[in-house]
C-alpha cells in the first residue's frame, strides 16, 4: 500500500469511525430527549454521510419524493441515519423501560404462541421494535444476509460495526438471527417451533431469485415473494410492522397491521406492499434504500445475484435491515 491509498483508507476508517461510532454512540451518554436534540443539531452537518444523502435526494427527486425544500428533506435523511446508528448503543444500554417511555404503540402483533411471519421495511430506525416483540412474548428470528468479509476491504470500522449490528438485534429478538442464502432448515425448524421469522421485504430485484410485480409509487416493481409464497403455503399468519420516528420530538410510533392468513401469495404480497407505498409516502425521507433506487424500481428483474431466500442488501453503513 503506498502513502496515498494508506492515507485515504486513514480518513475512510476515521470518517467511518465518526459517523458509525462516536457521533451516534454519544446517544448511550445522555437522556433520551437531550441526545436527540443531539442529533437533531448534527444533522445540520452536510459533511456526514454527505455520499449517501446526495445519492438519496438526487432519487427522491427522480421520483417526485421531495418537496419544495431539498436541503430540509436532507437533512431530515441525515436525522434518521443517525437515530438508526444510535439505536445500536441505545439497544445495548437501555433496558425496556426505554420502550415504555419513548414508544407509542398502535395496534397488536396479532400473533401469540404460534409461527409467523412479520414483515418490514428499511424505513426509519426499527430496532426497537425488535425489543417490543420480545417483550409482548414473541419468539422472534431475524432474517440476514450472510457477511461477506470482502466487501469490507478497506472499511475494518464498518465490518465491526455490522457485525456488532448483527449480534444487537439477536440481543433484542432473544433469539439467533437465521443467515442467507442457505436459511431455510434453520427457517423451518423455527416455524415448527412455533416461533416467528423478521423479514425486510423491500428488496431491489437483483438481489432475489423470486419476484412478482408490485405497484409503489405508481410504478410496477418486481419485489420477491418466496416469502409470502411459504406464508400461504405453511398457512402462517403475517403482520407488517414499521418504527416510525417523530422528527420533533424523537419519539417512536410502532404501528402493527395483522393481516392474517392468506390464500393468495401475490394478493398477500400486494397488500403487503401497499403499507409499504404508504409509509414511503408519509415520510419519503425516512426511506433508507433511495440510493439504490435505480436497481428498486427496474423495469424488469435483473439477473438473480442470490438465492431466492435472500433479504436486503448492504447499504453504506453496514445496514442489512430497517429494523435492525
Amino acid at each position: 500500500m503506498n502513502a496515498a491509498s494508506a492515507g485515504r483508507r486513514l480518513r475512510r476508517e476515521a470518517l467511518d469511525l465518526l459517523e458509525l461510532v462516536l457521533l451516534p454512540g454519544l446517544a448511550a451518554l445522555l437522556p433520551w430527549p437531550l441526545a436527540f436534540r443531539l442529533l437533531r443539531g448534527l444533522a445540520w452537518c452536510p459533511w456526514l454521510y454527505r455520499a449517501s444523502c446526495t445519492q438519496a435526494l438526487a432519487a427522491a427527486q427522480a421520483y417526485g419524493m421531495v418537496a419544495a425544500d431539498p436541503a430540509a428533506w436532507r437533512r431530515e435523511h441525515r436525522l434518521v441515519m443517525l437515530v438508526d446508528h444510535a439505536d445500536l448503543y441505545l439497544a445495548r444500554t437501555r433496558s425496556d423501560r426505554w420502550l415504555r417511555r419513548y414508544m407509542d404503540v398502535q395496534g397488536d402483533w396479532g400473533v401469540r404462541g404460534q409461527a409467523a411471519l412479520l414483515v418490514t421495511f428499511h424505513w426509519a430506525a426499527g430496532m426497537w421494535a425488535h425489543r417490543h416483540a420480545q417483550a409482548s412474548g414473541l419468539r422472534p428470528h431475524m432474517l440476514l444476509a450472510r457477511q461477506d468479509r470482502g466487501g469490507y476491504v478497506g472499511r475494518w470500522v464498518l465490518g465491526h460495526y455490522t457485525r456488532a449490528r448483527a449480534n444487537t438485534v439477536a440481543r433484542a429478538d432473544g433469539q439467533d438471527v437465521i443467515r442467507v442464502p442457505g436459511a431455510m432448515p434453520a427457517l423451518t425448524q423455527a416455524l415448527d417451533r412455533q416461533e416467528q421469522i423478521i423479514v425486510v421485504l423491500d428488496v431491489p430485484p437483483d438481489q432475489v431469485k423470486e419476484t412478482a410485480p408490485q405497484q409503489v409509487l405508481g410504478r410496477t416493481v418486481h419485489m420477491p415473494i418466496a416469502l409470502p409464497r411459504l406464508a400461504v403455503r405453511r398457512r402462517l399468519p403475517v403482520t407488517v410492522f414499521t418504527l416510525g420516528l417523530d422528527v420533533r420530538t424523537g419519539r417512536r410510533e410502532l404501528r402493527l397491521q395483522p393481516l392474517g392468513v392468506w390464500d393468495d401469495a401475490p394478493a398477500l404480497g400486494a397488500r403487503i406492499f401497499q403499507e409499504f407505498d404508504r409509509v414511503v409516502r408519509e415520510r419519503p425521507a425516512h426511506w433508507h434504500f433511495w440510493s439504490v433506487a435505480q436497481r428498486f424500481f427496474a423495469d424488469r428483474p435483473a439477473a438473480p445475484a442470490a438465492p431466492a431466500d435472500a433479504p436486503a442488501p448492504h447499504d453504506a453503513q453496514g445496514r442489512t435491515s430497517n429494523s435492525a
